[in-house]
């Protein structure tokens, strides 16, 4: 079905009518929608993974997210990141060598953003709002590797609807204490220090560099709830 609706609005989007443009791609963001969804649906309870995409695979963090990637696979979460290079690389690579599956959310970019070929199941994205709401969806927790703006973006996404009760609160898991400590500081002496954001709002994060830790965090936050959305959790994400 979505194949068939893709091969409809095309043509539209091509014909360089800019007065049906609007309405039209509207078509295209609900095919990208449905189809991601159809290929999606089942894979939790899943992690995602996000980073920078400029991390060469010789340095620490590569490894180190390959590592977790790896032991959270084994422990039976399915794995999601961004299907590129850097941490994205890493984190399928991990996940895709052990037992469960390894999803790359692809975005199309000019530049920078190549598939990484350690990919069970991979979507293209022409949409970042589209991507994001995929790396929420079906995300039990974050890890967040150290990364650039994107990574910064993707980070604060999630805090906020955390925050504002949009998702239910889940693990946000900073990995690499050198590298986040100053963002964090800042969060605190000045976001909180000024009436910005609550202290209950950064506490939402926490920093563990030890990828069993990272693990054994998951596994604790959901002993009490389980892993599974409650009705009234699958309503709210309705609406991300």
């Amino acid at each position: 079905m979505t194949k068939k609706l893709l091969k409809m609005i095309e043509p539209k989007l091509l014909n360089g009518n800019s007065e049906s443009d609007e309405a039209w791609r509207a078509f295209g963001i609900m095919a990208e929608f449905v189809g991601a969804t159809e290929k999606l649906k089942g894979i939790t309870p899943a992690v995602s993974i996000f980073g920078s995409a400029r991390t060469e695979p010789t340095q620490l963090y590569y490894k180190l997210t390959e590592e977790i990637a790896r032991m959270l696979s084994d422990a039976g979460f399915s794995v999601i990141s961004g299907g590129g290079p850097g941490i994205m690389d890493a984190a399928n690579k991990g996940a895709f060598l052990g037992k469960a599956p390894s999803i790359g959310l692809n975005i199309e970019l000019p530049h920078e953003q190549a598939g990484n070929p350690y990919q069970d199941i991979s979507i293209n994205f022409q949409h970042f709002f589209m991507r994001k709401v995929m790396f929420v969806k079906y995300a039990s927790a974050y890890v967040v590797m150290p990364g650039g703006f994107g990574t910064l973006d993707e980070l604060m996404e999630v805090i906020t609807l955390a925050q504002t009760g949009k998702t239910r609160k889940i693990p946000i898991i900073l990995v690499g204490k050198t590298f986040w400590t100053g963002l964090l500081d800042w969060l605190k002496n000045s976001l909180v220090a000024q009436g910005m954001a609550g202290a209950e709002d950064v506490a939402l994060i926490q920093v563990i560099d030890e990828p069993k830790a990272i693990v054994e965090a998951i596994f604790k936050h959901y002993e009490s709830t389980g892993f599974e959305l409650t009705p009234a959790e699958r309503k709210i994400q309705l609406y991300l």
